[in-house]
């Protein structure tokens, strides 16, 4: 049987994926539950026409990001924390963090679109972290952990 994705499913596919299951799947699971739509020729349609709509917006959003990642490129934000003598930090920084300090030079960066390289940065030092602008759009970004 023939179905449209009204969201991603792992393993199935993505949203507006027109995929083939098992009828007891679709009519069972996938219908009932709102993941799914069955492919009729007029579905057919109208989920060709909001791709066409969709494209045109993401083609926008990815501009935006591109020019955020431009201006964003050259600065360097430095986040002070509290330390031992050893140059370890007392409590660590976050992506929560990392966000504020970047929205102080002017961004509107939410915490979850970062993705920092450990769980939980503890020492003082420079890292990397990715920032995901856009579903195309990951930037890696330094920053510098220093003692207040």
């Amino acid at each position: 049987m023939e179905i449209i994705l009204l969201q991603d499913i792992e393993r199935l596919g993505s949203k507006d994926d027109i995929v083939t299951v098992k009828k007891g799947y679709a009519r069972n699971f996938l219908i009932p539950q709102k993941m799914a739509i069955a492919a009729t020729e007029s579905a057919k349609k109208i989920i060709a026409e909001n791709k066409k709509q969709r494209a045109h917006k993401e083609a926008k959003l990815k501009e935006e990001a591109l020019a955020i990642v431009a201006k964003l490129e050259n600065k360097v934000v430095k986040i002070g924390a509290k330390t031992s003598s050893s140059g370890k930090i007392f409590g660590s920084v976050n992506t929560i963090m990392l966000a504020e300090a970047i929205n102080k030079k002017g961004f509107e960066i939410d915490r979850k679109q970062i993705t920092l390289p450990e769980d939980s940065i503890k020492e003082v030092g420079k890292y990397t972290a990715k920032i995901k602008f856009h579903k195309e759009v990951v930037v890696d970004f330094e920053f510098e952990v220093v003692a207040e």
